[in-house]
């Protein structure tokens, strides 16, 4: 990858508390998070569940699961057994199911990089029963990292001016 040339100098500007990636790590800050964000994925719904299959606490379930409802990535629902109290089962808003690839990506990661036995679990598409795989892409083509290229998002940001350090500095500036 690569920036385009007006940010290839990067003591010119700074992405700051803008980067999407900082963002979502500031958002999935534990271990306990992404463990039970990968639950809801496989479809684990119930609190107790919750609990044995992160093989945590209940106490860090529950921060897990109130960060994960204050960023609108969870919803819990009411159910009730017969003679029991209500209780709440859990499961991923839209929002929460777009965290998908980048638990493929990381099992991806960790397959390749730290199974030497081979990954404990293959994620398949069920109509061809091809692995699937999490790679860059545009238009439906995977794009390797040589042909990648960095850009600011006109829409949001405005660019650095290689004129003015004071503009530079800040990509918010004139926002």
């Amino acid at each position: 990858m690569e920036f385009e040339e007006r940010l290839r100098d990067r003591s010119t500007w700074a992405i700051g508390d803008g980067c999407s990636a900082a963002r979502t790590l500031d958002l999935l800050t534990t271990k306990t998070v992404f463990l039970v964000v990968r639950e809801l994925l496989y479809g684990t719904t119930r609190f107790d569940d919750l609990v044995t299959r992160t093989e945590t606490s209940a106490p860090a379930v529950s921060r897990a699961l109130k960060q994960l409802a204050s960023a609108d990535l969870i919803a819990a629902t009411e159910y009730r057994e017969p003679g029991a109290r209500a209780r709440a089962e859990y499961r991923l808003t839209a929002a929460g199911e777009d965290l998908l690839p980048v638990f493929l990506a990381l099992i991806q990661f960790g397959d390749a990089h730290l199974q030497p036995e081979g990954a404990p679990l293959v994620f398949v598409d069920t109509a061809t029963g091809e692995p699937v795989r999490t790679r860059p892409a545009a238009a439906g083509t995977e794009v390797l990292p040589a042909a990648i290229e960095i850009r600011f998002n006109r829409d949001r940001w405005v660019a650095p001016d290689p004129v003015s350090p004071a503009a530079s500095a800040d990509p918010n500036a004139g926002t």
